[in-house]
C-alpha cells in the first residue's frame, strides 16, 4: 500500500506523544520499493559467477561493474567528484604454511592444529615471514585498558614481546541486566575482538590469542575457521603496520584449557577470576609460545561504490544509505565440496537493497536533501571500506545529515516488530517510530546485547565520526509463529548458513518481511531528506560531543 508522509503525519498527530512530532519539513511524494529488484540483484549478486564477492578478486570487478550500471540506468550521478567510486587501499594476505601453535615449558607439551584448534594470522601488510619464537605467555583476563573505568587488565605486568592469551567480550557479560562497569550484558567496544587486538599491539605483545568460547562470542567454531583461513584484506598503511602484534588469532576453549592445566592453572577458575575488579594478569611460568607461517601480500586498492541523487533545493545536505558489498569468496568448503561463501543474505540484500532504495527515490521525485548510496567493501575484514570513508569523508560530517544501514535482511517472513541495534542512542530512533506506527509494528531492544552488533556492521563507522546511522535488524515476533519461529529461524541461519557455503539464494524465500522492512528503510530516509531538522545523539552518549563539534565546523 502506498502512503504519502503527509498522510503519516497526520496519522501520526493522532496517537504519537507530544515529544515524537514530525520533524519540520517531512512532506513528500512516496514510491514503493520494488521485491523484483531485490531478487533479480540478490540472485545476480550471489551466483557463483561472483566467487563470493572477496575484495580484489573478479568476483568484486563484477560486482563494481553491476552496481555502476543499475545506479547509472536509475539516472544516479557519480558520487565522488565525478567517479561511481572511493579507492580504498588495502592489502590481501594469505597465509601458506602455517606451524600449529605450540607451547612448551609446562608438565607436558600442548600444540594446536591450525584451522580445526587455531587460526592464526597478521595485520603487518610488509612481512612475508611471521615467526614467534619461544614467547613467554602472560593470561590478561579480558584484556581491557579502560582507564576511566578504573579497569587495567595489564596493569603491573610487561608484555613486550611475549604471547597474551584473552578472553572475549565483557567481564559483565553474563550480567543479566544492562547495569555494570562495561553496561553489564550488553557489550561494550572493549569486548569486541577487534579492541583486544588493538590494545595488545598497544602493549607490545608479540602475539594475541582469544580463546574462543561459542557463548561470549556470540557464534561458533565454524565461523572463526571460515573467516580467518584463506586470503584476509587488511587496511594498509606508510609502515606496513609495524606496529601491529606480529602474529593474531583464535585458539579452542578446550585447547586453551589443556594448556591452563599444563601450567598448573585452571581456565575456569581463571576466567571467573578474570571477571572480577582488580584482576591481576597471569604469567604462566615458564611456558612459551610458538609458531611461524608464510604470507603471501599482494597490495591492491579495492572501492567503495558512491551513487548521488542531488537535492532540489539543499544539495549540500547529505543523507546516506549503506550496506557492504563484500563477502569472503572462497572459504572452508562444506562437506559436499562447496567452498564459495555465497553471502546471499549477507550482504547481497543490502546492497541490491541500495539499488531498489534508490530505484524508489528515482521514482518519487529528488527530496530537498541529497542522497548518497553507498556500497562498501571490506566489511568482513573489519568494516574497512566505511572505515576509511569515515576517515576521508566525500562529504564532511557536519554536512550529513544521518542515515541507514542495511545488513543481512532477514528472510524469516513478516514479522510484529524490528529489533533495533543501539536503540535509545539517538534521535533517528523516533524517526523508524513513526515509519513503523503506519506499519502496525513496534521497534524492539536487542535480545542478545552481549553479542555486541553495534560493532559489527558499517554504521559503526560512521557514528564514529559523529554521524547518527539508524541500524534495525529484521523482527524475531513473527506474524506465523510469534518469538519462538523468529528464534528458531535465527538460530538456523547462524549454525547452518552465516559465513558459510550455504548462504546461498533461494527461490522459495518469503519476501513479505523484507518488504515491509524497505518500507521503514525508505520512509526513514525519505523523511531525513526532507526535513530540515539534524538528528543528534542523546545527551551523555560516546558520539554526541563529534558530532555537535562537526556541527559547529571546528
Amino acid at each position: 500500500m502506498r502512503t504519502s508522509l503527509m498522510a503519516l503525519a497526520a496519522i501520526l498527530a493522532l496517537s504519537a506523544p507530544a515529544n515524537a512530532a514530525a520533524p519540520k519539513g517531512s512532506a513528500s511524494t512516496s514510491a514503493e520499493p520494488s521485491i523484483d529488484t531485490m531478487k533479480r540483484l540478490v540472485k545476480e549478486l550471489s551466483s557463483d559467477a561472483y566467487e563470493g564477492r572477496a575484495p580484489g578478486t573478479a568476483g568484486e570487478e563484477k560486482t563494481l561493474a553491476l552496481l555502476a550500471t543499475e545506479f547509472g540506468k536509475l539516472g544516479l550521478k557519480p558520487g565522488n567528484n565525478g567517479s561511481w567510486f572511493q579507492d580504498v587501499p588495502l592489502v590481501e594476505i594469505t597465509a601458506k604454511n602455517v606451524s600449529a601453535l605450540n607451547f612448551t615449558g609446562g608438565k607436558s607439551a600442548v600444540s594446536a592444529a591450525y584451522g580445526p584448534e587455531m587460526v592464526i594470522g597478521t595485520y603487518r601488510t610488509s612481512q612475508p615471514e611471521i615467526a614467534v619464537k619461544d614467547s613467554p605467555v602472560v593470561f590478561v583476563g579480558y584484556g581491557i585498558n579502560a582507564p576511566e573505568k578504573s579497569w587495567n587488565d595489564y596493569a603491573g605486568v610487561d608484555v613486550k614481546g611475549k604471547t597474551v592469551l584473552i578472553l572475549v567480550n565483557d567481564p559483565d557479560y553474563e550480567t543479566q541486566g544492562l547495569t555494570g562497569p562495561f553496561n553489564g550484558r550488553a557489550m561494550t567496544y572493549y569486548g569486541r575482538w577487534t579492541y583486544k587486538y588493538e590494545e595488545a599491539a598497544r602493549q607490545g605483545a608479540a602475539a594475541a590469542i582469544i580463546v574462543h568460547d561459542t557463548v561470549p562470542a556470540a557464534y561458533g567454531w565454524n565461523v572463526v575457521q571460515s573467516s580467518w583461513t584463506g586470503a584476509q584484506h587488511v587496511a594498509d598503511s606508510a609502515n606496513g603496520n609495524a606496529g601491529q602484534s606480529a602474529a593474531i588469532g583464535w585458539i579452542q576453549k578446550d585447547k586453551a584449557a589443556a594448556l591452563m592445566a599444563s601450567a598448573g592453572q585452571d581456565l575456569t577458575a581463571l576466567m571467573a577470576a578474570a571477571k572480577m575488579p582488580g584482576f591481576k594478569a597471569v604469567p604462566l611460568n615458564g611456558v612459551k609460545a610458538s609458531v611461524s607461517f608464510d604470507n603471501d601480500l599482494r597490495k591492491h586498492s579495492s572501492k567503495n561504490v558512491v551513487a548521488l541523487l542531488p537535492g532540489k533545493t539543499r544539495p549540500n545536505e547529505y543523507v546516506l544509505y549503506t550496506g557492504h558489498w563484500d563477502h569472503l569468496g572462497h572459504c572452508q568448503a562444506a562437506p559436499d565440496g562447496d567452498d564459495i561463501c555465497n553471502g546471499a543474505v549477507d550482504n547481497a540484500t543490502g546492497t541490491a537493497a541500495l539499488v531498489a532504495l534508490a530505484q524508489a527515490n528515482v521514482k518519487a521525485g529528488p527530496t530537498d536533501r541529497s542522497q548518497l548510496f553507498i556500497a562498501v567493501t571490506g566489511e568482513e575484514s573489519g568494516l574497512l571500506g566505511s572505515a576509511y570513508y569515515g576517515d576521508h569523508p566525500i562529504v564532511p560530517a557536519g554536512q550529513t545529515v544521518g542515515g541507514v544501514n542495511m545488513d543481512a535482511l532477514s528472510m524469516a517472513g513478516p514479522a510484529k516488530n524490528v529489533v533495533v541495534i543501539g536503540r535509545g542512542k539517538s534521535g533517528l530512533d523516533a524517526y523508524l517510530d513513526r515509519a513503523l506506527a503506519a506499519q502496525g509494528r513496534v521497534a524492539s531492544d536487542e535480545p542478545t546485547p552481549e553479542k555486541g552488533f553495534y560493532y559489527r556492521s558499517d554504521h559503526f563507522s560512521f557514528a564514529k565520526h559523529g554521524v547518527p546511522m539508524l541500524y534495525f535488524e529484521g523482527g524475531d515476533d513473527l506474524v506465523n509463529g510469534g518469538t519462538v519461529a523468529g528464534a528458531a529461524a535465527a538460530k538456523d541461519y547462524e549454525e547452518h548458513r552465516y559465513h558459510g557455503p550455504k548462504d546461498e539464494y533461494d527461490p522459495n524465500w518469503d519476501w513479505n518481511g523484507v518488504l515491509g522492512d524497505l518500507k521503514l528503510y525508505y520512509t526513514v530516509g525519505r523523511e531525513l531528506a526532507t526535513t530540515t531538522d539534524w538528528p543528534n545523539w542523546v545527551d551523555g552518549d560516546e558520539f554526541r560531543a563529534i558530532r555537535d563539534k562537526s556541527r559547529a565546523g571546528k
